[in-house]
């Protein structure tokens, strides 16, 4: 459900400290000043059982841990019932849907440093996604530096994958990149070492062309 939909898909991926929540409701407003109607999301989340996995998998209690399996069945469960409750339905009507981290996040975090096998990753994707899958997918990326001093200035107790080593993040931000120069076709790669009106302009360059594209097909 790409172009063939009536709104546009685009997903917003990187590592922890990127500013995807702050760039999602900035694309946001630039996209309801040209009278397109957006659903802002997130993953996990978006959903009331979805965020209840959110809640599982980000906070689980004191002493227990997924294995990296787990977590990707978890956020799995909690996809399909997002894209059956809320971002099918919103692309369905004609909105346009901005969800903070997709399906490439599962891929990248539940990958790396002896995590699930990528072909059953995306055995798995395939199934939950069906063709519901991003027309554009923007990955930013920041320094690990830059990275650190944003969690750090965050409100709130720090999630189990913010609290992971400097080895861990690393490791995410390259597989990150390697996504982008893999699927140059869907990915965007976005630099956010820099101010948040720099991004906001890099960023809406690329979502633009998806809306003069909307424009130049409508009848």
């Amino acid at each position: 459900m790409t172009d063939t939909a009536a709104g546009h898909f685009i997903t917003l991926e990187g590592g922890e400290g990127t500013g995807k929540s702050t760039l999602a409701k900035a694309l946001a407003r630039k996209l309801e000043a040209h009278g397109i109607g957006v659903v802002v999301t997130r993953e996990p989340g978006g959903t009331p059982l979805a965020e209840a996995a959110r809640q599982l998998l980000l906070h689980p209690p004191e002493g227990e841990a997924w294995s990296p399996l787990s977590e990707a069945l978890l956020v799995n469960a909690a996809r399909r019932d997002h894209l059956e409750k809320l971002i099918r339905p919103a692309l369905a009507r004609g909105d346009w849907v901005i969800c903070d981290r997709f399906a490439d996040s599962t891929r990248v975090y539940q990958s790396i440093e002896g995590g699930v096998d990528v072909s059953a990753l995306l055995s798995i994707e395939r199934e939950v996604l069906g063709d519901t899958v991003p027309s554009m997918t923007l990955i930013l990326d920041v320094s690990l530096d830059v990275a650190s001093k944003r969690r750090t200035a965050r409100a709130g107790a720090l999630d189990t994958f913010e609290r992971r080593p400097k080895a861990f993040h690393e490791a995410v931000r390259a597989a990150f990149q390697d996504i982008a120069r893999s699927e140059p076709a869907r990915c965007r790669l976005i630099d956010t070492d820099v101010t948040p009106d720099q991004v906001l302009d890099a960023a809406w360059k690329q979502v633009a062309t998806l809306l003069q594209n909307a424009r130049t097909a409508a009848p």
